[in-house]
């Protein structure tokens, strides 16, 4: 048996998924004409309160889709220095949109309304790029699953409105910190003008992701998807998976929560961990003494069937999802304590 903590996107669809993605009824996409996807994207713009939502195969393109939605080429957003779009999507944000980054120092991949009002550059300054758009992630994937503060969001809000920037949320885990701070998908509907919500992660679906937004916003979206290569045809199973995890994966996210923070009190009790950074939802980042390679750490963990990922900068990440079971979970706790 093999225990994959690597990432939430290693799952496998449950049986009842599977039976949802058997008897989906399907149409041709690329004319709108498919009902399970049209119908998943409903939900997700009701879910919002949005006006309007698309349907992608990953959540890299939802996520530099919305990048070129908000900019031109030359110009610049602002974003952690830690961030997804800067750091994880093959320097789309550059090849698709012709923009650049400010990175800002933030904590745990969050950043402050403050730093983001002293990082836009000055409009009338012709010779820096100009600033169009804040892009946060929620929650935070090398930030170790942190959590934003809404009131910090809403905050950041305020600078972009009074600087006329927009403000797009990669919310590729975001259903894990709306069930973690118990709050209400409408309120983010309200103050961001897009969002991507992955399905193939936490929601555990083969792939999928929507992005939401105002209707000025997206009036191009389906556009870009093309332009990037995502126009589908009977994706509707696809898309009928991610119905079925919006009606049965989500409250389960709290059972990927309470592993996680087990792992970080396991990890907290042994000798060889330097430091575990603070757990709110299922991603556990630590840290080894100096004296442990981390190579072959890993190398042990896997002889022993269990994968984890290393981030770099020291970091090692473990993920909590619903192919973690209760036996795996006790397998892995007594491994990493017997560990020397």
């Amino acid at each position: 048996m093999t225990i994959d903590l690597r990432s939430d996107t290693v799952t496998k669809p449950t049986e009842g998924m599977l039976r949802a993605i058997m008897n989906a009824e399907t149409g041709d996409d690329v004319y709108k004409e498919d009902p399970t996807v049209n119908e998943l994207e409903r939900r997700v713009a009701d879910f919002f309160g949005m006006h309007t939502a698309l349907f992608f195969p990953t959540g890299s393109m939802a996520n530099q889709a919305a990048i070129k939605l908000h900019t031109q080429p030359g110009e610049q957003l602002i974003c952690d220095k830690w961030a997804h779009v800067y750091n994880y999507e093959g320097g789309g944000v550059s090849f698709n949109s012709g923009v650049s980054c400010k990175l800002v120092d933030g904590t745990r991949g969050m950043i402050t309304a403050k730093q983001v009002d002293e990082s836009i550059n000055p409009p009338d300054f012709y010779h820096s790029p100009l600033t169009t758009l804040v892009c946060l992630e929620n929650t935070t994937n090398k930030g170790g699953g942190a959590c934003y503060d809404f009131a910090e969001i809403e905050k950041i809000k305020a600078v972009c409105d009074a600087n006329g920037l927009g403000l797009h949320l990669d919310g590729a885990r975001l259903m894990n910190a709306l069930v973690a701070k118990n709050e209400d998908a409408k309120d983010y509907g309200k103050i961001f003008d897009t969002i991507s919500l992955c399905f193939s992660k936490g929601l555990g679906t083969p792939l999928g992701t929507v992005l939401a937004g105002r209707e000025e916003v997206m009036e191009n979206a389906i556009r870009i998807r093309k332009v990037l290569g995502g126009g589908m045809r009977q994706i509707g199973f696809m898309a009928a998976a991610g119905l079925y995890a919006l009606d049965h994966h989500v409250d389960r996210l709290a059972e990927d929560h309470k592993k996680a923070k087990e792992l970080a009190e396991t990890l907290k009790n042994c000798s060889y961990v330097s430091k575990v950074e603070p757990t709110e939802t299922n991603i556990v980042i630590f840290y080894l003494s100096e004296e442990i390679s981390e190579e072959t750490f890993m190398d042990e963990m896997e002889a022993k069937n269990i994968r984890l990922s290393n981030m770099g900068q020291g970091k090692l990440r473990m993920v909590t999802h619903l192919d973690y079971t209760d036996t795996m979970h006790d397998i892995v706790c007594a491994e990493l304590l017997g560990y020397a």
